[in-house]
């Protein structure tokens, strides 16, 4: 691939099979309105149960699912629940899915879980879309309704069998302070909910996000605050007060029994890494807002984990980046590495990706303030390797055609985009992604700020 501006050809990209092709890239058509504003998102999942990888998309008014060919599955058209600015509207957020896809009734194939305005969790045949069961839990005094649906496994099941839902509160400025925790059988009974709080501190912008920290085949549910599987809190970043703009999961120090989570904080400005024992490091760099990140394993040949800070700057933005024990590596100028023609405004929706096969990840963004092009970089020095030209709206990230390797998905108004890597998988036998839980969880429980 070349560095800089370039239009796909079958050098850069295969088409994923023999459905509609324009420009190198493999399109959906979608039968639903393109995105006007933040509203809405992509997920992938097995829906209609044929080992295949399929694509779930959500705007207001629509939860259209199309197979990994580009059928057309089925549309519902309901008053799903998603939305801009979280803070003042509530979950999920920008470009929040506000869909999750799993077994939750163990019957062996896949269901599609989402919330109506009405606080209605609506659960639906993942191959028809057939709405099988729904649900109307208590709201909890002070919100608006339920916003968000999580799939979960608190209870080691090893399955998909429990959900978490989450609201923020209506009035003044909303944070996800609302959970309850149900097994789905439970809830669709009008049963009690495995546990509840409304003390949980959300990252300001987006949901809580599920992980499995400490490798016991439970689920913590993860913010400011960490909260074990039975609801009980573990642990909170510090200080006492804080702000934090996006939320990530990583093995950032191996040597430490589990996992991390990585935080942004604005206002004080701090990049923190929090493990199930506490805090663990809490760094910044010239007092520079981080606001965005991309966390992964940026350096070649080697399994340490990074953290790329975006910076605030509405233009001209000026990233930099801290390594495993919290020392500030490497910091640049967007503008002095981005291709000619790249907006000032820099990047967004920076996702991490595993592109070429190799330890090394690369990140994958897309121009920021736009419906723009999307770019691959190298985070530790700023060198984008390829730029796709595109209008892109959406931008998501995942394993989709089955060599472990991932994908980048575009929703481009009324169309999705899906570009592969055509190049020699660099380690062909590793094993996909989607084997790992926590990667299934991350995929569906993110949004605009957390990818």
């Amino acid at each position: 691939m070349s560095i800089g501006r370039m239009v796909l050809n079958s050098a850069v990209v295969v088409l994923l099979c023999s459905a509609v092709a324009q420009g190198g890239r493999f399109v959906i058509k979608l039968d639903i309105p393109g995105p006007e504003d933040s509203a809405g998102g992509v997920i992938t999942a097995d829906v209609d149960n044929n080992g295949t990888m399929d694509y779930l998309v959500t705007v207001p008014g629509h939860l259209a699912a199309y197979s990994g060919d580009g059928k057309k599955l089925w549309i519902v058209k309901k008053d799903v629940v998603v939305g801009g600015s979280s803070e003042n509207e509530g979950l999920p957020g920008h470009c929040g899915p506000g869909v999750a896809a799993g077994d939750v009734d163990d019957d062996g194939k896949c269901e599609v879980v989402f919330i109506t305005k009405d606080s209605v969790i609506h659960v639906v045949e993942g191959k028809t879309g057939r709405e099988k069961a729904k649900a109307k839990p208590p709201v909890p005094k002070g919100a608006q309704r339920w916003e968000l649906a999580m799939i979960a496994d608190f209870r080691g099941t090893g399955k998909d069998l429990d959900i978490l839902l989450q609201a923020t509160n209506k009035d003044g400025y909303r944070m996800g302070k609302f959970l309850a925790a149900y097994t789905m059988k439970d809830l669709l009974a009008g049963g009690k909910p495995l546990w509840q709080t409304d003390k949980f501190v959300s990252c300001a912008h987006n949901g809580a996000r599920l992980a499995d920290l400490n490798g016991d085949g439970r689920d913590e549910v993860l913010g400011a605050t960490i909260f074990s599987p039975g609801g009980k809190l573990v642990t909170r970043a510090i200080p006492d007060r804080y702000h934090i703009d996006s939320v990530f999961v990583a093995d950032v120090q191996p040597k430490r029994k589990g996992l991390e989570v990585v935080l942004l904080e604005e206002g004080a400005n701090q990049v923190q890494v929090v493990g199930l024992g506490g805090p663990i490091w809490r760094k910044n760099f010239k007092k520079q807002e981080p606001q965005n990140a991309t966390v992964g394993r940026f350096k070649k040949g080697s399994d340490e984990i990074f953290v790329w800070c975006r910076s605030r700057y509405n233009e001209h933005q000026k990233p930099f980046v801290f390594d495993s024990a919290g020392k500030m590596v490497f910091d640049y100028k967007m503008d002095d590495v981005a291709p000619k023609g790249w907006t000032a405004s820099g990047v967004e929706i920076i996702n991490t990706i595993d592109w070429t096969g190799a330890k090394q990840q690369l990140a994958c963004a897309k121009e920021r303030h736009e419906s723009g092009d999307v770019c691959l970089f190298e985070p530790l020095t700023g060198k984008f390797v390829a730029t796709f030209k595109e209008k892109a709206d959406r931008l998501y990230v995942a394993d989709v055609t089955g060599d472990w390797r991932e994908e980048i998905i575009v929703q481009n108004g009324n169309e999705l985009h899906i570009y592969k890597n055509d190049k020699p998988n660099q380690r062909p036998n590793h094993k996909r992604l989607w084997t790992d839980r926590n990667y299934r969880r991350l995929k569906q429980c993110y949004n605009y700020y957390s990818p």
